[in-house]
């Protein structure tokens, strides 16, 4: 498959954007923040700002990744038991919580977004992901069903899409771009999803299924509109090949995580036509930090990410890329902000953008 071609209406330079988690609870409060930290008119030269909608996991059940993207999903209905989200023959009360979180959501980014014309990201897990993670209504993991899974790839593609038209209804001068999180893929691929009992692992798909079914979400988000999709994990031995040829046109990963192996096989990907959306801002400060800290502590953060990116630009030469393609990076934090401070997470908002300045910076 091919990657897709409305990506070029995007502003040309390095991405910088966040991951979808968020701290606390006031959603208006995080839109607010991600629409004025990653205002693509206000970007510096070479950076283009990509702002969001974030997630607030700390609401509780419904709120979490697995929980908001099964309220997506078309004619498959979810509880939540304890072993987690499970399909049911009708939706539950923590269902119907999640809904009206994502209600609230979108009325707030019709709110802050009002006017508004550019790039906009949105988040949703992935089919995999999912299919390791909910339960059949009776039985083991949709995982272990290759109808079922099927099944829930083709609900979740029809769910995306509607999403989209509904995010763009809201915001019409949005373009919109597609993140598909799949932090599950390497443990299904290399069979490591357990049973319910955990005396079994599930089934290992074969490299075709994981390719199809994924590309079932990627062509969903195409053919509602979506200008870019970007795939995510942020584990390591992410199989980035069934991120490309799924169709994605760039793909999200902890580079610090990566090994020889792993930036060989990024650099196949990036001779393809595809991008990196690199995560390598450390996050400093942890859930304690605030906006008093002291001058010293401000001066090591910014040593700190900046030595990152040095080894991330060496790492480049390393594989013999040429600088000038540095301004086909993105880059984000590793995974998202939900255990930091909001104003942690601001402060790291901030850092993305200068970090993305000085990746257009290098490239020059």
């Amino acid at each position: 498959m091919t990657t897709g071609s409305q990506s070029e209406l995007l502003p040309a330079g390095v991405v910088a954007t966040g991951i979808g988690s968020w701290p606390g609870h006031d959603v208006r409060e995080a839109l607010r923040v991600v629409r004025g930290e990653l205002a693509p008119d206000a970007a510096p030269d070479g950076v283009a700002a990509l702002p969001y909608l974030p997630e607030l996991p700390a609401r509780g059940p419904g709120a979490d990744m697995i929980g908001r993207t099964a309220q997506l999903l078309v004619d498959l209905p979810v509880d939540l038991q304890p072993q987690g989200w499970r399909l049911v023959d009708r939706p539950g009360r923590d269902a119907e919580r999640a809904r009206s979180l994502w209600r609230q959501d979108l009325d707030e980014l019709a709110e802050v977004f009002d006017g508004y014309a550019g790039p906009l990201k949105v988040q949703v897990v992935g089919p995999w992901t999912m299919a390791a993670a909910l339960w059949k209504s009776l039985g083991d993991k949709v995982l272990g069903d290759p109808g079922a899974t099927r099944d829930l790839a083709d609900s979740l593609a029809e769910g995306v899409g509607t999403h989209l038209r509904q995010v763009r209804s809201l915001v019409p001068g949005a373009q919109l771009v597609l993140q598909v999180d799949e932090p599950s893929l390497t443990a299904v691929r290399q069979g490591h999803i357990r049973s319910e009992s955990g005396l079994r692992v599930l089934r290992t798909p074969e490299a075709e299924e994981l390719v199809q079914l994924l590309a079932r979400t990627v062509e969903g988000a195409r053919t509602a509109g979506a200008v870019r999709v970007v795939a995510h994990s942020c584990a390591a031995g992410v199989p980035v090949e069934v991120f490309q040829q799924a169709g994605a046109d760039a793909v999200s990963l902890d580079v610090t995580l990566l090994d020889r192996r792993g930036w060989e096989a990024v650099g196949a990907l990036l001779d393809g036509g595809m991008s990196l959306w690199a995560g390598v801002l450390p996050v400093e400060g942890g859930a304690d930090a605030t906006s008093g800290r002291p001058r010293g502590q401000e001066r090591k953060e910014r040593r700190d990410q900046r030595t990152r990116l040095e080894d991330l630009v060496r790492t480049w030469r390393e594989l013999g890329l040429p600088l000038a393609d540095l301004n086909r990076l993105g880059v984000t934090v590793p995974c998202g902000l939900a255990g930091l401070t909001p104003d942690t997470a601001r402060r790291t908002t901030v850092a993305t953008v200068r970090a993305a300045e000085w990746l257009a910076g290098a490239s020059a």
